[in-house]
């Protein structure tokens, strides 16, 4: 398993402990995340949906890896590269993608759209697109968790650029002297939209930052979905023993631009052809055909079902109904019993 802890990497990903049918499924939600936002990316520049979007393909394992080790009713935050994230937290492709059409079936009933997509049902807060705005509240849903003594944990997500943004420290800090169940999860992805991670701090690896508060971290292999999940699930279950919080760095590269009009001409070539070796696809695919009881085959007729699943997503886009003008006028204000 590749994992590294407190700045020191190993690189060896063992797939024996697990069972296949466990792999295929995180093999699959991989590929239905890498396969939605390329199908959606056409779609927005065929000028079939509004709006923007942020992808986040090359980051899969992260958002995949960390959802696979949470319960069902644990909660996340996200960001505005939220698709991954959805999707690996039980969102399914139709409700997301009715909701990227704008339509007024869609799992915030077209309102959200792609920077601000959840499902509060399945434990996922609509995405908040400011950067670093998700860490704060976190913190005060694990607070909320803790005074009510619920077991449940919390995973906010966020990018290495949120680090230096005054919300990341104030939300570490009030977890930290409060013993919050509060997973705190950095995809570094090297790149706060074109700006290197380099170039705007000395301490590079962010896992070190959790010395300051007092608290537990881990740097990954943010593209190994099986360190990814053995890491959340050690920090879920410090979070649930009340040892928490965790500050987890996941080491990943975006292979797309930081939004759908960047051709990442600040990223060198090689440094892309690294990472483009390390894509979580990629990596994933190898160590499942080394099992020997896994063939090339069998994950074929994973893509060729994801293929399926996306295009139905798309047929359900298009037909839902559109939203009414007296939609306006819902989810404005929320109900208050008397």
């Amino acid at each position: 398993m590749i994992t590294a802890v407190n700045g020191t990497t190993n690189t060896h990903t063992d797939t024996r402990a697990y069972a296949r049918d466990f792999l295929f499924d995180l093999y699959e939600r991989i590929i239905l995340i890498r396969k939605f936002e390329e199908r959606v990316k056409l779609l927005f520049l065929e000028g079939q949906m509004p709006g923007t979007i942020h992808q986040s393909q090359g980051q899969e394992a992260c958002a995949v890896g960390v959802c696979s080790a949470l319960n069902a009713d644990d909660f996340i935050t996200s960001t505005h590269r939220p698709h991954g994230h959805a999707l690996a937290k039980g969102l399914t492709a139709d409700e997301m993608m009715i909701e990227l059409f704008g339509k007024g079936t869609g799992c915030c009933k077209g309102k959200g759209g792609s920077m601000h997509i959840g499902n509060m049902d399945k434990g996922m807060v609509p995405a908040i697109a400011i950067v670093g705005g998700g860490i704060p509240l976190a913190a005060g849903m694990g607070l909320a968790l803790k005074m009510q003594r619920d077991p449940r944990v919390v995973a906010s997500f966020f990018g290495e650029g949120a680090t230096n943004e005054g919300a990341f420290h104030e939300g570490l800090n009030l977890a930290a002297i409060w013993s919050l169940p509060v997973i705190f999860v950095c995809e570094n992805n090297l790149y706060g939209a074109s700006t290197s991670i380099h170039k705007v701090t000395r301490v590079t690896r962010v896992s070190q930052r959790a010395a300051a508060y007092g608290i537990a971290s881990e740097t990954v292999d943010g593209n190994d979905v099986l360190a990814v999940f053995e890491a959340t699930k050690r920090a879920a279950s410090r979070c649930r023993h009340g040892e928490g919080p965790v500050l987890l760095e996941l080491l990943t590269y975006r292979l797309t631009g930081h939004s759908r009009r960047d051709p990442c001409h600040y990223q060198p070539k090689d440094e892309q052809e690294h990472w483009f070796q390390r894509d979580p696809i990629i990596v994933l695919r190898h160590a499942l055909l080394e099992r020997g009881d896994t063939t090339s085959g069998d994950l074929d007729v994973i893509n060729t079902r994801v293929d399926q699943i996306i295009e139905a997503a798309v047929e359900a886009g298009q037909r839902a109904p559109e939203p009414t003008p007296a939609d306006l006028l819902t989810d404005v204000y929320a109900s208050v019993l008397s």
